[in-house]
């Protein structure tokens, strides 16, 4: 009879706890329970061709943050292929990667999205010629020594690359490497592992801070 009693508490309680929790879920549409994936949440507000930048945690990547005097190390393009989200990057090797996997990649999972002020220039054709260019990138090499050439890529020269020659935009001017802080000594470190004693100081770069910076863009997502 006991165990009747404590099994019919026990169903009373848990029926209880999910109607309460039912209207909680109801009454507050933030509440905490109802905020499980990013799909529920800030994807509503992205737009097909939107850029995103995160914080990596690699020597190279805090390498470029200091040089760059920047918290972005990594960036890539958002694109909607048949109703998922995908972020387009060079990593080891260019690729899409689904949206919530990039995030997790990023420190603490923080990360900015920014998109075209004048986005109404990435009419539907535009962004399929982008993703069509795209694809001569897919597969290639991470270009860990920052030539400006197609033969491999890195993560803002492949977002410059596609903006520039896809929808004629060009999202921030070309800097020399010279022109970023190249003398603290982690960034020597990893300036001499790559290059030696030739540095190539006038190479042309972008770095995803210049991107983040462009006066074109605007932010539509900030997390940090």
């Amino acid at each position: 009879m006991k165990k009747q009693k404590y099994l019919f508490l026990g169903i009373t309680f848990l029926l209880s706890f999910g109607l309460a929790l039912f209207i909680a879920m109801s009454v507050f549409p933030n509440n905490p329970f109802s905020k499980t994936k990013i799909e529920n949440t800030a994807t509503s507000k992205l737009k097909d061709g939107d850029i995103i930048f995160q914080t990596s945690e690699s020597k190279q990547c805090k390498a470029v943050r200091i040089a760059t005097n920047s918290k972005f190390s990594h960036c890539g393009i958002i694109y909607d292929i048949n109703g998922k989200w995908f972020v387009f990057e060079a990593l080891q090797p260019v690729k899409l990667t689904p949206l919530e996997d990039w995030v997790k990649h990023g420190r603490d999972s923080k990360y900015v999205v920014k998109r075209l002020k004048n986005d109404s220039i990435l009419k539907p054709e535009v962004l399929q010629k982008m993703k069509e260019y795209s694809q001569q990138f897919d597969g290639k090499e991470y270009d860990a020594y920052f030539e400006w050439t197609d033969n491999r890529i890195y993560c803002s020269e492949l977002v410059w690359k596609i903006y520039k020659n896809a929808a004629g935009i060009e999202l921030s001017k070309l800097r020399e490497l010279k022109e970023f802080n190249l003398e603290n000594p982690q960034v020597q470190k990893i300036l001499k592992e790559r290059y030696g004693n030739a540095i190539p100081l006038e190479e042309k770069v972008v770095a995803p801070s210049d991107l983040a910076d462009s006066n074109l863009l605007k932010t539509v997502i900030d997390t940090y």
